[in-house]
């Protein structure tokens, strides 16, 4: 059996790593997003023995293989505002999901020029739920807005409207995931989705406190961090 270093150490560890990147010198959009990557570290760090995936385009952030105390199953770490929509990523990557997996999300608060996490939950999925929580929409759908989003005869703006007006027919009205279109005037042109926070706690994790927490605790483990990031300002797409 692999034992895991003592919780001091390994909380020594994540300390001297926070201190690293909260001095290391971001660009704008990387201050504010590096949260994420603190959350991320820490449960690899704390839980899977520091796994790195060694590609950032690999299925999942940490593969089952890597996963000896907890379940055995693929899991998924994930940050993002308190009582706002997880993001998933790409939406077709999403819908072919058929193994069971763990999604690790920690939920934060802004204060001030930091973010302090208030909610941890880490609920196991099996893929007749994460398929329920599609509903009607099929695969053939999916790669339907997919091909409008990506249709390069459209401008962006053709391609916002076009995306939008078949998000609101059937059966992408019907299905619990959030589908986010990413269109810009650049390059950028994904179907990625969401879950609400509600249905977060609604569907997957029913019996979690969803309330903000002081000592928000992963596997019994606190979060023993506030994160410098600066608040994100969003720019509406050209």
């Amino acid at each position: 059996m692999v034992r895991s270093p003592p919780r001091r150490l390994r909380l020594f560890f994540f300390a001297l790593a926070l201190a690293c990147l909260a001095s290391a010198t971001f660009t704008p959009a990387q201050e504010v997003q590096h949260h994420g990557l603190v959350f991320e570290r820490w449960v690899d760090d704390t839980f899977f023995d520091g796994y790195r995936p060694p590609s950032y385009t690999q299925k999942w952030d940490i593969p089952a293989s890597a996963n000896k105390r907890y379940g055995g199953v693929p899991v998924n770490p994930k940050a993002t505002k308190f009582h706002t929509p997880v993001d998933l990523g790409d939406a077709l990557r999403q819908f072919d999901i058929a193994e069971s997996f763990m999604l690790v999300i920690g939920y934060w608060q802004q204060e001030g020029d930091a973010k302090r996490f208030v909610n941890i939950v880490a609920p196991r999925i099996d893929p007749a739920a994460w398929r329920k929580l599609w509903g009607p929409v099929t695969r053939a759908d999916l790669a339907r807005l997919d091909a409008v989003i990506k249709d390069r005869s459209l401008t962006p703006q053709q391609a916002r409207a076009a995306a939008a007006r078949m998000k609101r027919e059937p059966p992408f009205t019907e299905c619990v995931f959030v589908l986010n279109p990413k269109i810009d005037s650049k390059t950028q042109r994904r179907l990625q989705c969401s879950l609400r926070f509600d249905d977060v706690f609604r569907h997957l994790a029913p019996d979690a406190d969803r309330s903000a927490q002081e000592h928000p605790a992963l596997f019994g483990v606190p979060f023993p961090a506030v994160v410098p990031s600066k608040s994100r300002t969003i720019h509406a797409p050209q």
